[in-house]
């Protein structure tokens, strides 16, 4: 029985590679992606921490933990210059034909944003045969499949990749589009963020970006899962943005983070064409060399108290009885 099993998941991962002309699925089940594995034709790539890796993963799945997708501390959204973006995907075996499927933990919908952010990267570097494991390593041991903690390392390649702008929005790109009506800005971020409630601490304002919709990315997820909704349901949410047919829709938060899982379900999932992603998002916007326009951006006296917040918080610490 199990071996008949093995050569169904065999003859199964066979016909998903070698089909003409079939493009891989954005996602994957985990009984899909144990065919594909079962085929040895699958580079599983971890986008947890080393040491959650390290403790248990799915078989024969490099590590590549967000970190090395993201900018620095002080602006994490900034895409990586292409040389270290280069030593990772040639660190991984990548090459743009190379099937490719990215895994996270599971937990809940910002978790999902770790593999939707390193899939945009990777499909922008030019990457084709591209999935997320759907639900992740937490669906993929409730399906009963097994786990190492065995550390994988994959053939190096030698691709040298060019970064394809297609999907991306910058600042400028931003400003260009602010209020002249071709294009809808999308903030996934929840709503206190959105309404300059609470702000990233590498941010130097509050607020969204003018004329901005918001949809927190978390509704497109089943409630308190890090398993994304059907493609009515998904497509339910993103109408909430009200995109007229052919404006650009770009979605952005405060570090390119819930903003790429918006981005993932409209591009990828809904099949909709214009649409982009602004990485930097609010940090980057607020740090420009000059100020520019926000919305919802709270009064200067909350302004200084919020400062005063956090400059307590940072430097003061307080015994307790």
């Amino acid at each position: 029985m199990r071996r008949s099993i093995k050569i169904l998941l065999l003859w199964l991962g066979g016909l998903l590679l070698a089909a003409p002309g079939w493009a891989a699925p954005p996602l994957v089940s985990p009984a899909e992606l144990q065919a594909l594995r079962a085929a040895g034709q699958v580079r599983i790539i971890d986008t947890r921490e080393e040491a959650a890796y390290a403790l248990q993963h799915v078989p024969d799945a490099v590590s590549a933990p967000y970190g090395r997708w993201r900018g620095p501390a002080t602006n994490p959204g900034l895409v990586p210059p292409l040389p270290e973006l280069t030593a990772l995907v040639q660190s991984l075996g990548l090459t743009p034909e190379q099937r490719a499927v990215l895994v996270y933990t599971g937990t809940d919908s910002s978790d999902f944003a770790t593999a939707a952010r390193a899939y945009w990267t990777l499909k922008s570097l030019g990457v084709r045969e591209l999935s997320i494991l759907n639900g992740g390593l937490n669906a993929w041991r409730a399906a009963g499949l097994p786990v190492s903690n065995q550390p994988a390392v994959a053939p190096r390649s030698a691709w040298q990749p060019r970064f394809n702008p297609q999907w991306l929005a910058t600042r400028a790109d931003v400003r260009q589009l602010l209020g002249n009506g071709q294009a809808v800005l999308v903030d996934s971020r929840p709503a206190p963020f959105f309404q300059g409630k609470v702000g990233h601490d590498a941010a130097k304002a509050r607020g969204t970006l003018p004329g901005a919709v918001n949809l927190d990315s978390d509704l497109y997820f089943e409630l308190g899962s890090a398993v994304l909704l059907d493609k009515a349901g998904l497509a339910a949410e993103a109408d909430a943005a009200h995109a007229a047919p052919g404006q650009t829709v770009v979605t952005f938060c405060n570090a390119g983070h819930w903003s790429a899982t918006d981005w993932f379900v409209r591009s990828e999932l809904l099949g909709e064409k214009n649409v982009k992603l602004y990485p930097g998002s609010i940090i980057d916007w607020s740090q420009a060399p000059e100020p520019l326009p926000m919305a919802n951006e709270p009064p200067r006296l909350d302004k200084l108290r919020h400062m005063l917040a956090t400059w307590a918080q940072r430097n003061l610490t307080f015994k307790t009885p």
